[in-house]
């Protein structure tokens, strides 16, 4: 495997809440973007990367998917059938925090899904919570461009500070030498809280992974950390509580 699709990206998050109290949270990290039909090379050739094993850093299929352990294009494939998108084989690349020592969370994850030919065919948002829980939210892409754009009802509980009947609208420019994930969740009112992960491209080697485990030491670790510090600063600047529903459905949450 001389040349690869998969790559390392450098990034900033920030997160800026607007209503009903202003809070604003920004913090540095790294993403691998993972070609899938190269994840089981790259853990042949990358001695700090192995698939479904411990290593320094590692991918395992039942972090993402349906969690059952299969191959998460199967999945993804799947969902994209039932949107009435159909894949025609083309590279799917997954953009994630990887198991570091062991352990993830992952907030949000996001597949690129490309046809044959190369254009972007459809993105996959998959979107966790600290219970464990999951959804997916599928688009379609049609034509290329810069930056796509496009929006959905908010239909999974991921914050206790924020209510369900919300409107997610997402921009995104498609990972090259640089990424870019923005999301405005709105009430009827407008924008409640803008989030945008920003990112550089590097290459996915042994050394950019050493750098990665410097620069960022323990990070998943820190990302769950992160959330009980601001979720805490919150609830003392007096934002109220949003109580959470009964189990989702079955159809577009598992546990």
């Amino acid at each position: 495997m001389s040349k690869i699709a998969s790559s390392l990206y450098n990034e900033s998050v920030m997160h800026r809440r607007l209503k009903p109290k202003k809070h604003r949270l920004k913090y540095s990290m790294f993403q691998l973007l993972l070609d899938l039909d190269e994840i089981e090379a790259l853990g042949s050739k990358l001695r700090l990367f192995s698939r479904n094993r411990f290593n320094i850093f590692s991918f395992f299929d039942r972090d993402h998917g349906d969690r059952s352990g299969a191959p998460a294009r199967l999945h993804v494939e799947k969902l994209m059938r039932q949107e009435g998108i159909e894949p025609d084989g083309g590279p799917i690349r997954l953009l994630t925090m990887p198991r570091l020592f062991g352990y993830v969370f992952n907030p949000l994850s996001v597949y690129f899904c490309y046809r044959k030919t190369g254009e972007l065919h459809a993105i996959l948002y998959e979107v966790r919570n600290t219970f464990g829980e999951k959804h997916d939210y599928m688009f379609a892409i049609d034509g290329e461009a810069e930056r796509h754009h496009h929006a959905c009802d908010k239909d999974f509980y991921v914050s206790p500070f924020m209510e369900k009947k919300l409107g997610y609208s997402f921009h995104v420019r498609p990972p090259g030498e640089e990424v870019m994930v923005a999301i405005v969740a709105s009430d009827r009112e407008g924008p409640v809280l803008n989030a945008v992960l920003t990112g550089r491209r590097a290459p996915l080697t042994d050394w950019s992974l050493l750098k990665a485990l410097v620069v960022y030491p323990l990070l998943t670790a820190k990302v769950v950390a992160a959330i009980h510090w601001e979720a805490l600063l919150l609830w003392l600047k007096g934002v109220p509580l949003q109580p959470r529903p009964g189990a989702e459905s079955a159809s577009s949450t598992q546990p």
